[in-house]
């Protein structure tokens, strides 16, 4: 028997993948020893390019020690591009005044009359093309070699802390006169304490221009006086005034976003609406704000609001519909680094409309299970806040699902079709209403009204209610929930069968017993409350003008009202409750 031995092909994999795994390794050791080598290369360069720039500025005349444009001024560049042993190097410069407190400060008991007591310089330094590179950073303290002098200039100490009040480190200050000489263009950050001091600088009078801000964060800055549109600010450009410490303070914070939408109180898009916003910081008095812009929702009703500073906003709706609300109460506080929705929810004009709205007294806060009354001379109306109501008042068209043939809509309403002016008496008549959308599954019905409330002697109109959240299951019932009850008497509650419902349909059933008259559907409505309808908010449409009185009360609250004179085609009413 001959026997043959040699390795499988599983065995041949096996050793493929180690092989494989072993020069991976080797290969990655190989790379890291290189990229270390390089690295430190680069490193030994750059550390070598800044004690060279440091050694210039120790031989450089101590007047000489400060940057173009900065604080101290002198002939050394806050920004360069150096080469050094073959590599491109970015040199960032930063040179500060410091005042010792040994001898005492500016403005300080004791007072120090000549703060200037040395000179603090940074220097950092990172490698243009150097992917994995860690920018280095030298500090050096630069004195004069002679006793101080008494100094003609003053301090600038700029504050910067957050909505809060924390102080913020790292903040990018720009600080700009053109009125001294030399000039000052001079970039800097505060420190750990989120302030930056500038010390022995030049006196002048409203000529020192700050701004303020961070990646990600709102901005803030000085204002000149007398200028177009803003001549009287709340903050001026600064004045440095001889042996004076001016402070100036600066509040920023992440900035925020906001979605603003235009829709329906069944959620439904109005594209293309123009709204306003305003925020209610100022910037110079009596009334020039900081935000205050003009904008349009999209073709999706829809807005993105990017860079907001946390404020509270007012947003006023421009259209032509009639604002059924908002979603929240306005005005709209937004916080730092937060991501917020304002929805607009409007409807089709209708003439002399007014909004009526209810909220805590001590709070402001909105009241969402309250009554509304509206009354004047022969007129009086009772609304829900929180409710929107889905109408039908016409027929005509088809403008309805089915129906079994026996009925006549071609007028608006429904009624039995007559043959020659009599009507059968013998069949009942039956229509399907067309779809109604809400907007949401998290639903909730409440008053099922229609007219005529009452019908001629002898007829016969009731009803029975579907919904669902599939639009295809249609399942009719009546109030007991069941298919063998009918609604027949209006302004009901609907089942609570039908609760957190998106779709609904009715059913209605019209008979008589007299051959010469016929029941009659002339409008109906039911009121529901989803996503989309306002919270503590109710409209009036079709009013006469006029005085009015306006009612509103809530468990747990007195009684409030208030006077309002009907004159336009749409304007509103706060009435505010005080609790118990």
């Amino acid at each position: 028997m001959s026997r043959r031995s040699g390795f499988t092909f599983i065995e041949i994999l096996i050793s493929l993948g180690l092989l494989v795994i072993l020069f991976s390794s080797i290969f990655l050791a190989y790379s890291s020893v290189v990229d270390l080598v390089i690295n430190f290369g680069v490193r030994s360069a750059a550390a070598a390019a800044l004690n060279r720039q440091v050694e210039i500025i120790r031989n450089l005349p101590y007047q000489s020690v400060g940057t173009v444009g900065g604080i101290p001024a002198g002939i050394l560049p806050q920004n360069q591009t150096i080469n050094h042993a073959g590599y491109d190097f970015t040199l960032h410069t930063t040179v500060r005044n410091i005042d010792d407190p040994f001898d005492g400060s500016l403005g300080s008991n004791p007072n120090d009359t000549a703060p200037a007591d040395y000179k603090l310089v940074e220097l950092e330094i990172d490698c243009i093309d150097c992917g994995t590179f860690t920018p280095l950073v030298l500090t050096t303290r630069v004195a004069p070699k002679g006793l101080e002098n008494t100094s003609n200039n003053g301090a600038l100490f700029i504050n910067v802390f957050d909505a809060s009040g924390v102080p913020i480190p790292e903040v990018n200050i720009h600080v700009v006169n053109a009125s001294v000489t030399p000039s000052i263009d001079l970039n800097d950050q505060t420190n750990v304490g989120g302030v930056l001091q500038l010390v022995d600088i030049p006196t002048s009078t409203q000529s020192y221009q700050v701004s303020v801000g961070l990646p990600g964060y709102s901005t803030e800055r000085t204002y000149p006086q007398g200028a177009p549109g803003n001549p009287n600010p709340v903050k001026p450009h600064a004045t440095v005034a001889q042996q004076v410490v001016t402070l100036l303070s600066f509040s920023i914070d992440k900035i925020s976003s906001l979605k603003v939408k235009t829709i329906g109180p069944t959620c439904i898009a109005y594209p293309s609406k123009s709204f306003s916003i305003a925020g209610s910081k100022l910037i110079g008095t009596p009334h020039v704000l900081k935000y205050s812009k003009a904008s349009t929702t999209d073709a999706n009703g829809l807005r993105n609001i990017a860079s907001l500073e946390w404020d509270t906003y007012d947003l006023d709706y421009n259209g032509t519909e009639d604002l059924v609300g908002t979603i929240p109460l306005a005005p709209l506080i937004i916080a730092p680094s937060s991501s917020q929705e304002f929805d607009f929810i409007l409807s089709p004009p209708d003439p002399n409309a007014l909004l009526v709205i209810a909220a805590d007294q001590a709070t402001g806060v909105s009241i969402d299970v309250a009554t509304a009354v509206l009354t004047k001379s022969g007129f009086s109306k009772t609304q829900q806040v929180s409710r929107s109501t889905l109408i039908q008042t016409s027929w005509a068209g088809n403008n309805y699902n089915s129906q079994d043939g026996g009925l006549d809509a071609l007028g608006g309403d429904v009624k039995l079709l007559s043959f020659g002016g009599i009507y059968s008496t013998s069949t009942e008549s039956w229509l399907i209403s067309k779809t109604f959308d809400v907007g949401s599954s998290t639903a909730s019905y409440y008053t099922f009204s229609w007219n005529p409330a009452s019908q001629p002697t002898g007829t016969t109109l009731r009803f029975q209610i579907a919904s669902n959240n599939d639009d295809a299951t249609w399942n009719f019932i009546g109030p007991d929930g069941t298919m063998n009850t009918y609604y027949t008497t209006p302004n009901v509650n609907l089942s609570a069968d039908h609760l957190n419902h998106r779709y609904l349909r009715y059913k209605v059933f019209l008979s008589t017993t007299d051959e010469f008259v016929s029941p009659t559907l002339q409008d109906l409505s039911i009121e529901f409350n989803s996503v989309c309808v306002p919270p503590a908010q109710t409209l009036y449409t079709g009013l006469a003008s006029g005085s009015y009185n306006v009612n509103v009360s809530a468990a747990g609250y007195e009684n409030g009202s208030s006077t309002v004179s009907v004159s336009s085609n749409w304007q509103s009413v706060k009435v505010l409750l005080k609790k118990l």
